[in-house]
């Protein structure tokens, strides 16, 4: 070869230009849990568009390189992809990101092994292929480069054996450690909704009597139990509080495995992820594998006002407390609920106890009282008193992005935007219901509900409709049932907005601003879920 350090060249750029475009499909794949139950090949089966048309596809012009000199060719190709590369960083600054690649250990393993891939494919190819066919090295190279979605899926596989180690080391360190803390018992919380809202809310409530360590942020798969039982738990700690969340069935039960919960707590059983447990059922019994796991002298917490945790036949003689609102014989009973824009005040009835205490807290929505009448039911049974059960509930704090009130300029936002569910969405519209004022929704709808998806976002649109002054929807596609529930139920469709950008839907809420204004942000997909 002539022109080897013009060669080496085009190799460098080639290379950095897939490391920097390849940095968006490890975004994919790790938003998509790493393809765990297949979500990564489902995202590409569905986003073939986002895939496979692009500017790299036009890689195929290497093919006149068989009529070309050496050095035009490589010329050719370091502004090929220097061109591409330029397209790819000024569309990257574009778009909306609003969960950034999280350079983990896992994706730095990741990265090395693309490394090491492209290393192998450069060295296999200048060996293999000789200088008259010169030409076909930058073809092979181009498809690499236009593949970089399967490449990174193929990436991935190479690693699973890496992983296995990794999980397996630091899952018996936690077993370990775990094993030694003799006088720490574990609080299991799962159910379809409201898990990290009950999670927080017990954690207040407890921590009035007991050293309490709940699982971080929503930290509810074994990787989260992990890190948090290997970097936050100690000697000191008394009750552990593992939130516990799941995709099918028997994660549940994996869990439970693990960390071996003695007391455990499902807020609501519904439909979200009905598509990867296949039925309703699936969904039913998948939650209370939690209960099912538990030992004889331990105690669960069931909401009597769900039927699906009412009507289901536990196979657990441990003891069960019963919380309800609407449902009379239950362990422990809130009444005369009251709710504005600035809390709710409630009486609870504890089994046994005709007195009627009152409660107040800063948190709205009924979801939230479920949540609390758990919390109060496991804590009373713990020993705690009403009275500091009282304190608990009042010192409760609003947990992030779930009805959490802040401010945007004078704008006044309800925070609802982390993983809308029908039962979610509905009680958020009705939050917002009760606002002075004029009332605007931002919302992208509802995903992963399988076949019943348009259906519950229709619903949800009428929901709405009922409510709101003005509607922004996020992504055409993806809020068309919305959009045709409020023209169902005769909304004014002047008074909807529909964007494919969240970013902008900061800029139009200050435009349509008129007076006290309250803006509720109903779910934020992930970036996988990007219409853009």
């Amino acid at each position: 070869m002539e022109h080897k350090l013009l060669f080496v060249i085009s190799v460098m750029c080639a290379f950095i230009y897939y490391l920097v475009k390849s940095d968006k499909a490890l975004h994919i794949l790790q938003q998509n849990w790493y393809n765990d139950g297949f979500r990564y090949l489902k995202w590409i089966k569905d986003n073939l568009g986002k895939v496979f048309i692009n500017i790299d596809i036009l890689f195929v012009i290497f093919f006149i390189g068989k009529y070309l000199p050496e050095k035009f060719i490589i010329f050719l190709f370091i502004i090929f992809y220097g061109v591409c590369a330029l397209i790819f960083v000024k569309k990257r600054k574009k778009e909306q990101v609003k969960k950034p690649l999280a350079y983990t250990s896992r994706v730095k393993r990741l990265i090395f092994t693309e490394i090491l891939l492209f290393i192998a494919l450069i060295t296999v190819l200048t060996i293999l292929i000789s200088e008259e066919n010169f030409y076909k090295l930058y073809l092979i190279l181009g498809l690499f480069i236009y593949l970089d979605y399967i490449v990174i899926f193929i990436v991935n596989l190479i690693n699973k054996p890496v992983e296995k180690l990794v999980y397996y080391y630091y899952f018996n360190k936690a077993k370990n450690k775990l094993a030694s803390l003799n006088t720490l018992d574990v609080i299991g919380i799962t159910g379809s909704y409201g898990k990290t809202s009950s999670k927080n809310i017990l954690n207040d409530i407890l921590s009035i009597k007991y050293d309490v360590l709940p699982t971080p942020k929503n930290f509810n798969t074994p990787n989260g139990l992990m890190i948090t039982i290997n970097n936050y738990l100690d000697k000191f700690t008394k009750l552990f509080i593992a939130e516990m969340g799941a995709f099918k069935q028997g994660e549940i039960k994996e869990l439970c495995d693990f960390v071996h919960p003695k007391y455990g707590i499902i807020t609501k059983i519904g439909t979200a992820h009905l598509e990867s447990f296949g039925s309703q059922e699936n969904i039913q019994k998948g939650k209370f594998e939690l209960i099912e796991s538990l030992p004889s002298d331990g105690v669960g917490v069931l909401n009597a006002d769900d039927e699906l945790q009412v009507s289901y036949k536990l196979k657990n003689n441990c003891k069960i407390l019963w919380v309800g609102i609407d449902s009379e014989d239950v362990d422990v009973k809130a009444s005369n609920i009251k709710m504005t824009y600035q809390g709710m005040t409630f009486d609870v009835v504890f089994k046994g106890d005709k007195t009627k205490y009152n409660f107040e807290t800063k948190l709205l929505g009924k979801n939230n009282i479920y949540n609390i009448l758990a919390g109060l039911a496991l804590g009373k049974y713990l020993g705690i008193s009403v009275s500091q059960l009282q304190m608990g509930v009042k010192r409760v704090k609003a947990v992030e992005h779930r009805l959490e009130l802040k401010k945007f300029g004078s704008i006044n936002i309800i925070d609802d935007a982390y993983n809308s569910n029908p039962v979610g969405s509905k009680m958020a519209v009705d939050v917002l219901g009760l606002m002075p004022g004029k009332k605007i929704i931002v919302t992208p709808g509802m995903i992963e509900l399988g076949d019943k998806q348009y259906e519950y976002n229709n619903t949800f649109g009428k929901q709405i409709a009922d409510v709101c002054d003005e509607v922004i929807l996020v992504g055409k596609e993806q809020t068309k049932p919305i959009y045709d529930g409020l023209v169902e139920k005769k909304f004014d469709e002047k008074y909807i907005y529909v964007i494919n950008d969240v970013k902008l839907a900061f800029k139009l809420m200050k435009d349509l601003e008129d007076g006290e204004t309250y803006v509720l942000l109903e779910n934020d997909l992930p970036d996988i879920f990007n219409e853009k």
